[in-house]
């Protein structure tokens, strides 16, 4: 027990739940915004692939960090849009397109990885973003010097936060995408396009989801390698049923996720370790996140219209 209390207590631990939550925030956020117009988009583990891919390849390439998170967004919005058109106006199963993209994005990916590197036994390793430097902040004890080790791309995920909640809450676009999950023949009888709004939505939200992934391989991992997503795609999906579709809980729910991976690792760590199995350690936020998620899920409210197709003119 002191040995947790002493971890809680640790900058170092907090600095690794903000790094570890943040490509789930960017992705979270992405899928939220997608099933609030109404639309599931199961290609999120893929597209967070391609994302991961595409920034990494970028800059190894010598674009450099910025345009490397710009093209990582692009690709992600390039798989949305293949998504957005056979889900909405064609009106597609959303679960099998959602797989077809998950499926067709990490094929995809493979086959450029081996097309560019083909004689790469390793993926070689490009220049991260830093840590930014804020003196003021490195001077204030556990909080401070947990946020002082953060990129740039920890404090955007936090800023999409605001920016989706402000959005969504604050204007007639947020008022309209909403509407459009809920019930899209209202947005329609005020002379609103249902197909765009939905189009719209899904091709933003997966660009999130790319650079949700771009994050592991330029601020994380600094290298790509496949196994790199590892299901994080798959959680996003559950953190947005977590947070009852609203950005703050949804928010909250990626730092718990992100809590309980950074105090496994640290168990494993601890004479805990020597004792108990390291998949046990492994399988601690998983199940506490599906605990978490089974008893807040019981309150959520489903977007109305979510998974459900329409048609103009439909009543």
């Amino acid at each position: 027990m002191t040995e947790i209390v002493e971890i809680l207590l640790s900058a170092s631990f907090w600095a690794a739940v903000l790094r570890i939550a943040s490509p789930l925030i960017f992705a979270t956020m992405g899928e939220l915004i997608c099933e609030r117009a109404g639309v599931l988009n199961l290609g999120i583990e893929g597209i967070m692939v391609m994302g991961a891919f595409a920034g990494w390849m970028a800059v190894y390439a010598g674009l450099g960090l910025w345009p490397g998170v710009l093209f990582a967004l692009l690709a992600g919005m390039a798989f949305g849009a293949v998504h957005a058109v056979l889900t909405v106006p064609f009106g597609l199963s959303q679960h099998v397109v959602g797989l077809g993209i998950t499926l067709l994005a990490t094929s995809s990916t493979y086959y450029a990885y081996r097309l560019s590197l083909p004689e790469v036994t390793s993926p070689p390793r490009i220049e991260p973003f830093q840590p930014l430097e804020w003196p003021l902040l490195e001077r204030i004890p556990v909080v401070g010097e947990a946020l002082a080790a953060q990129t740039a791309l920890t404090w955007l995920a936090f800023a999409v936060v605001v920016v989706v909640a402000l959005v969504l809450y604050r204007t007639p676009l947020g008022l309209a995408l909403r509407a459009a999950g809920e019930n899209p023949q209202a947005v329609e009888s005020q002379g609103l396009s249902v197909t765009a709004i939905r189009m719209g939505a899904v091709i933003a939200g997966s660009g999130l989801m790319a650079v949700g992934g771009a994050f592991l391989t330029m601020s994380a991992f600094s290298s790509f390698f496949f196994e790199m997503v590892n299901g994080r795609g798959w959680i996003c999906i559950a953190l947005v049923v977590f947070g009852a579709w609203k950005p703050g809980k949804a928010l909250l729910g990626a730092l718990l996720f992100a809590g309980f991976d950074a105090l496994q690792i640290r168990l494993q760590q601890t004479g805990l370790g020597q004792i108990v199995p390291y998949q046990v350690f492994l399988m601690i936020p998983y199940v506490l996140s599906i605990l978490a998620l089974v008893l807040m899920s019981r309150r959520a409210e489903v977007p109305a219209a979510l998974m459900t197709p329409f048609n103009r003119g439909d009543r």
